[in-house]
This record gives C-alpha cells, sequence and structure tokens, in this order.
C-alpha cells in the first residue's frame, strides 16, 4: 500500500514536471514551419541556374502540346497556368511519367504531365488524394480548435478508402480531455474551422524531406518520431513525404490535392473513442465532403452524414509501444469540466 502511494505521489511530480517543460502548441507549430521554409529555401538553392526541360502535356485535347519550363522551379500548376483557366481552377494533382505528383511539387526533368481533376472519365486517384486532403484538413482544426493550454497529438495518417463513406484522423487529446464528450455543438464548431480553412483557398505545399530534416520537425512528438522513422524505412529512396498548409505542417500517407479551396460541403460528423492506446485515450475524428463543383441534394447528403458517423473500422497496422510514455499523455491531478469552447 505505501509502494503504491509512492509511485502514484512520483507520477505526479513527473507529471508536473512535464507540463512545466512542455512547449505551447503555438511554439510548436512556429518551430515545425521554420524547419520547414529552411529546408525548403536549401532545396530551391540546388539549382542556381535556370535549367530548361521539356514537358509533353497529356489528356483530351492536349496530346503533343510541348511545355518548355525550368527545371527545379516549375510545378504542374506552372503548366496549368500555360493553358487555361479550366485548368488552373480544376486540377487536383498530377501524374508525371505515371507518377503521382503535387501540384506544387517541382519538376525536375523533361518529363509527360498529365492534370487530374475530379470529373476525369476514371476520377479514382483525384478521389483518393482528396480523401487524404480531407482528413488532413480535419487533423489540421483539431490541433488548432482547443484552448492553448490542451494538447493535440494526431496519431499516424490512416489510409482509408473513399467507399468506406467517412474520412478519417486519430487522435489522442490532452489527458486533462478523457472525460470529455464532444457535444454536436462541438461537432460544429470544427466544420466551422474547415469551413474556414476552405475560404481561405490555402495550398497544400508538398516537400521531400530526408529523415533527419523530419525528425527535426517533430522534435516535439515522439508518436510522429516513431511514425518518421517508419516510413523512411518504407521508402525506397529512404525519405519522407511532408506537408504543409497554412502553419500546418504534416506526414501524407501520399499526394495531397492543390488547396483546401478544392473542397465544398464538408462536414466533420463524429469524433469517436477507440479506447487506450499506446499513446493515451485514442479518439477518431470523422467527416464527410465533396469537391468543388459537385453538390449533393440535401436529402442525398442527409443519407450519407448518417452513414458518416458510424466508427469506421481500420485495420490496425503493426503497433510500437514507445519506449516512455510522451508528456502529453502522463495524468493529470485533475480533469478539468470546463466547457473546451473551439477558438475557430
Amino acid at each position: 500500500m505505501v509502494t503504491r502511494t509512492v509511485c502514484r505521489a512520483l507520477q505526479r511530480r513527473f507529471a508536473s514536471a512535464a507540463a512545466a517543460v512542455r512547449a505551447a502548441p503555438a511554439e510548436v507549430r512556429s518551430q515545425r514551419n521554420a524547419v520547414f521554409s529552411r529546408e525548403q529555401a536549401r532545396q530551391r538553392a540546388l539549382y542556381p541556374r535556370l535549367e530548361k526541360i521539356e514537358v509533353s502535356m497529356q489528356g483530351p485535347g492536349m496530346d503533343g502540346t510541348m511545355l518548355i519550363m525550368n527545371r527545379g522551379m516549375s510545378t504542374p500548376l506552372s503548366c496549368a497556368r500555360h493553358l487555361t483557366e479550366h485548368h488552373v481552377t480544376n486540377s487536383a494533382l498530377a501524374l508525371v511519367d505515371g507518377e503521382l505528383w503535387s501540384l506544387h511539387q517541382p519538376l525536375t526533368h523533361s518529363c509527360s504531365l498529365t492534370l487530374l481533376t475530379f470529373k476525369d472519365t476514371d476520377p479514382t486517384l483525384a478521389n483518393q488524394a482528396y480523401w487524404r486532403s480531407c482528413a488532413a484538413l480535419l487533423g489540421q482544426v483539431l490541433e488548432t480548435a482547443f484552448k492553448e493550454d490542451f494538447t493535440v497529438e494526431l496519431l499516424s495518417t490512416l489510409q482509408v478508402a473513399v467507399t468506406s463513406g467517412a474520412f478519417c484522423c486519430d487522435v489522442v487529446l490532452d489527458p486533462q480531455l478523457d472525460s470529455w464528450t464532444p457535444s454536436e455543438e462541438s461537432l460544429r464548431s470544427f466544420t466551422q474551422g474547415t469551413q474556414k480553412l476552405i475560404h481561405q483557398d490555402l495550398a497544400w505545399e508538398p516537400l521531400e524531406v530526408a529523415p533527419s530534416v523530419a525528425l527535426e520537425v517533430f522534435s516535439h512528438s515522439r508518436c510522429k518520431q516513431e511514425e518518421v522513422e517508419q516510413k523512411a524505412a518504407q521508402s525506397p529512396k529512404g525519405t519522407v513525404m511532408l506537408n504543409r498548409c497554412g502553419d500546418h505542417v504534416l506526414l501524407s500517407v501520399g499526394p495531397l490535392v492543390a488547396r483546401t479551396g478544392l473542397c465544398s460541403q464538408y462536414l466533420v460528423t463524429a469524433l469517436h473513442s477507440l479506447g487506450e492506446g499506446p499513446w493515451g485515450l485514442h479518439r477518431r475524428a470523422q467527416g464527410l465532403s465533396l469537391p468543388l463543383g459537385m453538390e449533393a441534394h440535401h436529402t442525398v447528403w442527409r443519407k450519407l452524414s448518417e452513414r458518416a458517423r458510424k466508427l469506421v473500422e481500420v485495420p490496425k497496422p503493426e503497433e510500437v509501444t514507445p519506449t516512455s510514455p510522451p508528456d502529453s499523455t502522463q495524468p493529470p491531478s485533475s480533469t478539468s469540466d470546463q466547457p473546451v469552447t473551439t477558438s475557430v
């Protein structure tokens, strides 16, 4: 009994010490942005001279169109601007020599280029990228929606099929919120947060980096550091892909669409509790969205929304037990019952 009491006292002491040194969320975002910008500038400096490349445009009405672009500077979006406003507005991502490519990722060699839209004969690749992007948008809102004294840890990005009915984002909230159950008002607030980002029409900027850079970006998150190590080990080139949207930097499992403005109808439908996991109380946020130019009748949208509220079952990847609990999952001395109204 004495031993148990001593252990609990030590846990509280360590939790207080961790809270004292834990970086504020705004400080973490600033640090991640600084590392991202520094690496982005370094990579751009690798092309000090203008070198021309030939880009052969593919697609309806464009076969045989050749563009002369700048190596390491021009992007698929730059190519779209040489075509029509329709291509600029409606393109979601691209294929470069058959490889999926973000519209904002610089071209490094002469290549063939196909611009992908949601209205292509086969929009599968665009739809998959859109689902990933909607999940990324949801994670961005969750990371910044709560008061600054509440930590939010985004977990590994989920690969969820469009046919699942909802996109997903797994998260661990501050331990002070373990007993909190989100209300419909909270979900509406999350939705409003995503709509603000959509209205800002922010770009998803891709950046392929060495693991050491990604580890520095996520130096405040042991969870993300483990994900970086796993992705680097699985990558043929040993690199990982980062994306930045506004001041939010994330790891991505694949290319994202060009910008938040490509989202149209968007609804955060649920925040399910998954129970205790390696990093604390795991929750699954879910949502539903349709891209720009595609709207559902209100009765159809209601039925889709009801389906999107149901928990999406995702096959669990092999989980690595953390060597030590992250700071954000240390148990608090008391549970806060105060409302956690979002800041969005």
